[in-house]
Order: C-alpha cells, then sequence, then structure tokens
C-alpha cells in the first residue's frame, strides 16, 4: 500500500469516527461547549444509596467517549471521579487522538467550600486531581453550604459567588457557572454581580422537563445543561413511586422503530431540541458510543407532544435532607 492509499484509509476512518462529534453552542461569554456531554456521576441505588466506584470504569467510559467523538466531560468533586477523568483525558491527550483545547471539562464546588476564600484551594484540588492547569467550566454545585460534619451552614451563595469570580480571573478556569439554582436563586444572583454565570446545571427528563425554568434561562442567555437525562427510565434505577415511562412504554418504543434509533436515544434527541445539553452516564462501551449518536435526525411535532406529555414535575434527586436550609433550591412538598 503506498502512502497515499494509506492516508486516505486514515481520513476515511477519522471522519467516521468523529462523526458522532457534536454540534457546539456559544455560551454568553463568548466560548463554545459541546451540545452533549459524558457524565461521570454514577448516581444513586434504587434503595437511595450511592453507586460506589468498583475500579477503574469511569477512566475507561472518558475513554471510550473521546474516542466516539465526545468532546465534552462532567465530573464534580464529591464525585470522586476527578482522577481517573484526568487518566483518561490525558492520555488521549497523549496518543494524539485529542488535543486539551479541544476539549471542554466541566467540574464543580462543594458544598464544604462555599466561602470566598475556600474557592480557589478548592478548583487547585480539582485540578490536581484532573492533572489539568484549567477547566472550562466551574459550577457552584449547590447554593447550600454545609461543615465538613454535614451541618447545614448559612454561608451566602452570592459570596462564593465572588470566589468563583477570582478563580476565573486567575485562569483556573474558563467559564463559570452554577448548578441546581432555581428562578429566583437566578435573579437575586444577576442582581447582585456583574459576571453573569454562563451556565445552569440542573435535572431534566421526561418526568421533569422544567419549561419556566428553561425559558427564563433562554431569556437570560444561560445555557442549561441537564443531568439526570434518562430520569426513572430504567425498572432498575427507578423508585417505586416514579411515574411513568419505563424503557420498553409503548409509544417510546413506537417512536424509536420510527427513527431506527433506541427509546435512549429519542429520549436524549428530545432533550436536545429542548435546548438543553444532556450529560448522560455509561459505564458500558456501546451506550457511551450510542448516546452521542443523536444529531442525524429530528422529532416530529406529533412525536415530541407524545415525549412533552411525560411530564410530572417529578424529581429523581430532590435532596430533602437538605429543605431545612435558608437557600433549599427546590419544592418542599
Amino acid at each position: 500500500m503506498d502512502a497515499r492509499s494509506l492516508w486516505l484509509i486514515l481520513t476515511i476512518l477519522a471522519a467516521c469516527q468523529s462523526s458522532g462529534v457534536a454540534p457546539r453552542l456559544k455560551l454568553n461569554d463568548g466560548k463554545e461547549v459541546p451540545a452533549l456531554g459524558l457524565g461521570t456521576w454514577l448516581g444513586f441505588t434504587k434503595d437511595g444509596g450511592r453507586v460506589q466506584l468498583k475500579g477503574n470504569e469511569i477512566e475507561k467510559a472518558v475513554e471510550w467517549a473521546i474516542d466516539a467523538g465526545y468532546r465534552h466531560i462532567d465530573t464534580a468533586a464529591i464525585y470522586n471521579t476527578e482522577s481517573q477523568v484526568g487518566i483518561a483525558v490525558n492520555q488521549k491527550i497523549a496518543e494524539g487522538v485529542v488535543k486539551r483545547e479541544d476539549l471542554f471539562i466541566t467540574t464543580k464546588l462543594w458544598n464544604t467550600h462555599h466561602a470566598k476564600d475556600a474557592v480557589v484551594p478548592a478548583l487547585q484540588e480539582s485540578l490536581q486531581k484532573l492533572n489539568l492547569t484549567y477547566v472550562d467550566l466551574y459550577l457552584i454545585h449547590w447554593p447550600i453550604a454545609e461543615s465538613e460534619d454535614h451541618k447545614l451552614e448559612s454561608t451566602d451563595y452570592l459570596e462564593t459567588w465572588k470566589g468563583m469570580i477570582e478563580a476565573r480571573d486567575r485562569g483556573l478556569t474558563r467559564s463559570i457557572g452554577v448548578s441546581n439554582f432555581n428562578q429566583a436563586q437566578l435573579d437575586r444572583l444577576l442582581a447582585n454581580t456583574d459576571v453573569k454565570p454562563v451556565a445552569l446545571q440542573v435535572e431534566i427528563n421526561l418526568n421533569l422537563q422544567q419549561p419556566e425554568l428553561l425559558a427564563y434561562c433562554k431569556r437570560q442567555g444561560i445555557t442549561v445543561t441537564g443531568y439526570t437525562p434518562f430520569g426513572s427510565l430504567f425498572p432498575s434505577r427507578a423508585a417505586d413511586d416514579a411515574p411513568l415511562p419505563r424503557v420498553d412504554d409503548p409509544a417510546l418504543v413506537a417512536i424509536a422503530q420510527k427513527y431506527n434509533k433506541t427509546v435512549p436515544q429519542i429520549v436524549l434527541r428530545y432533550e436536545v431540541e429542548l435546548g438543553v445539553i444532556p450529560i448522560p452516564k455509561s459505564t458500558t462501551k456501546e451506550r457511551v458510543e450510542q448516546n452521542i449518536d443523536v444529531f442525524d435526525f429530528k422529532l416530529s411535532q406529533e412525536d415530541r407532544d407524545v415525549l412533552k406529555a411525560f411530564d410530572k414535575n417529578y424529581r429523581v434527586i430532590p435532596v430533602k435532607h437538605w429543605k431545612d436550609s435558608i437557600y433549599y433550591p427546590f419544592e418542599k412538598n
């Protein structure tokens, strides 16, 4: 085989591999974010416990994701996955699969570091675990402050935001945003800062579509990332009181067959069309690859109406143990 033939084959293979790359969306600070990412939080078991890491499953998932075309990886200090994300990211950079500037890496500030002067050290610790010099997006994980022994504290997230601005100004993160804030909390933040958050990360799935919050963020130019995008779709993860649908729902199966896609792909596509950046998690190679393959079709209005009807304002993650905080962001009933 001559050199030109080999080059053509490699070019074709590269094009095939990158066919799943998500389009990029413009943030309000001029940066760009891929429209779908890989989540690295393993979530809760059906009985409410946290799924624990068993080995290097997140490292492998991130490697598979980057090979499949993902350029957006989401982690957090509390997930205990930053080190594995960093190993995989640096390995793929070393292999020449990607450059650092191709990737969009998000991590989050935990509740125990809400004091203004604690933000930069917390991010520095995350960067050390990630083995990176900066992240692309740093989020206040919750508006709720806690002590190291899990007692609620009254630290105002406005003070935390000042620390976030300092972290950005020091070049430790390119952009800053928030997670799990409600509209009133966003209003208060915007009224007291000149630095608008570029992003809000919240739970978005078929049972919790949050149309009012999405419309508000669109008006404000705040990009929404959706965690737990499958909600209660899978019976093994669904609580006993979780509303339908499940992955075998006849209406969802019919829509999936119509587009020659899987039911999870249909759900992810619907969220993309809502204007949300979903961050599905998986530690199965085939599912990691399938989850990003949602940018080659569009849903009909009829199908979107079917999916919209599943919205029941039901939260998979209501964090009721924090409901006594003055900054608890959700309904308390």
